[in-house]
């Protein structure tokens, strides 16, 4: 096994809350007391990218053990020094932090990759193994291969990477992610499956699967679609279901263990309102979870209910079957008549739950006010939570204690960055564990290694699912323009 470095965190937090009743546009977000624990910083020091610096995180649980992966040491123009990670084995009580090994020329021990992005973390009970895939990228800044770091011993030391595929002189390969079938009852138990796509060959659809822990990958037979950002999850009948953003939101489905995919299948349109100030803003890419019963989940940042789509709601379908989806409905987080914008959400679900009591928690980035500029807007983050399958809502809770600033944060070819993508998780506690990236400061540059500071936070107690009365709603509709795509460019 190879070595990695790790660094245990406990108890040091900081607490959340903030004079947000000055904005009026916010009236229904609580005043929020929730301490949050610092799991991870940045230790790199090169010049070319942005330091202490992490963004773009995605958790999977799995009993009490949390996983969260992220991206550490940003480079402008894609992909980051390595993919760091943060495991805790007791519901959040305490976590501990490294790096992953193998990967870049930055990680230790050193692999052959200059930079590494878009990650993701899956659970094989089968065979006992922890995943963390990553997109590796060469020295020209292209995406070249997925690649998957295995633990063996519940998340606390990785393995260097096994490949799942890798690509030729014009590929370029984009916004990859994993999923294992963690259902014992299913005839595909243990298998994974990593999502993908070239943006070299028209961002065509890709997906591999592994029968043996992950040491080993063959290609699927998948329909020759153009996708971006596929969030595949398994139903405990086996069947792996893709959300992904293609003509709209579709869906590709396999019943046959991840050797075949078909599909499209219809979700919804996508109405998003480009986010203000020159922010990183996820462009509607798709949030996807699964109850313990096998419904689906998605969520995404649309702008439907809102008038001339002046701001983003988090909007969501359900399906049971990966091919028949919901109508669209609103969460109920601020008025339709807010000047509130919302986006970037991580949808969670707590899988000891199900049906019309299954437990859901939100957690997304937010401005108060749409109408801002780069010097001017505040992004905060905020939780929202259901305990009847998303018919009703509790209140909304701000997490940070301070508004972030933009120039706080590591500026890409796409904007200032916090993440295309983030993550909520529950423990066997029945709490809400995002990992997300926070930042103080307000002058973050390359070449000055302490000149930036954003770093990965969880709740230090978990974030209780309260429900409420608020309910979510299929309409009005406010804006029918034609759907918004991401597709036709690289997000990594």
């Amino acid at each position: 096994m190879a070595s990695t470095r790790r660094r245990r965190f406990g108890r040091g937090v900081f607490v959340a809350g903030g004079a947000i009743g000055l904005v009026l546009s916010m009236a229904s977000i609580t005043l929020a007391n929730v301490a949050l624990t610092k799991v991870s910083t940045d230790p790199y020091t090169n010049p070319e990218s942005y330091h202490q610096t992490e963004e773009e995180p995605d958790t999977y649980s799995f009993g009490s053990t949390i996983v969260a992966s992220f991206q550490v040491g940003r480079f402008s123009n894609g992909g980051a020094n390595d993919i760091g990670w943060a495991t805790s084995t007791n519901n959040g009580a305490t976590w501990t932090h490294g790096f992953l090994p193998g990967t870049t020329i930055y990680a230790s021990p050193p692999g052959p990759w200059a930079r590494i992005s878009d990650t993701a973390v899956a659970y094989d009970p089968k065979d006992n193994v922890w995943m963390i895939e990553g997109l590796a990228i060469d020295a020209s800044a292209t995406g070249k291969a997925v690649i998957v770091n295995r633990s063996l011993d519940g998340g606390l030391t990785w393995q260097n990477p096994v490949t799942v595929s890798q690509g030729g002189g014009g590929s370029f390969y984009d916004k990859s992610w994993i999923t294992c079938d963690t259902s014992a009852s299913s005839s595909s138990y243990g298998n994974c499956y990593v999502e993908w796509d070239d943006a070299g060959t028209g961002q065509t659809f890709h997906m591999s699967r592994s029968t043996n822990g992950g040491t080993t990958w063959t290609a699927s037979s998948v329909p020759s679609q153009s996708v971006l950002g596929g969030q595949p999850v398994v139903q405990p009948n086996g069947k792996v279901i893709v959300p992904i953003e293609g003509s709209g939101l579709d869906s590709y489905v396999s019943s046959n263990g991840g050797s075949s995919y078909t599909g499209p299948f219809d979700i919804s349109s996508i109405q998003f309102h480009g986010v203000a100030g020159g922010l990183r803003d996820g462009a509607g890419l798709a949030s996807a979870e699964i109850d313990g019963a096998g419904k689906v989940y998605v969520g995404w940042a649309d702008c439907r209910f809102r008038s001339g789509c002046s701001a983003n709601d988090i909007v969501f379908s359900t399906s049971t079957d990966g091919q028949t989806w919901t109508a669209v409905q609103r969460i109920p987080i601020v008025p339709t008549s807010s000047s509130a914008d919302i986006f970037i959400p991580g949808f969670g679900v707590d899988h000891a739950t199900s049906g019309a009591s299954a437990h859901l928690g939100v957690t997304a980035y937010f401005y108060p006010n749409a109408s801002c500029s780069t010097s001017t807007c505040k992004l905060g983050a905020l939780f929202i939570s259901s305990t009847d399958g998303g018919a009703t809502w509790g209140a909304p809770a701000k997490l940070f204690p301070s508004w972030i600033s933009l120039t706080g944060l590591p500026n890409t070819t796409l904007g200032y960055m916090v993440g295309d993508y983030i993550s909520t998780s529950f423990g066997s506690n029945g709490k809400a564990y995002p990992v997300i990236a926070g930042a103080t400061g307000s002058n973050c540059v390359t070449g000055n290694p302490t000149a930036c500071h954003e770093f990965m936070v969880a709740p230090t107690n978990g974030l209780a699912v309260l429900g409420g009365s608020s309910r979510s709603t299929t309409g009005p509709v406010l804006f029918r323009g034609g759907s918004f795509s991401a597709l036709g460019r690289t997000a990594y």
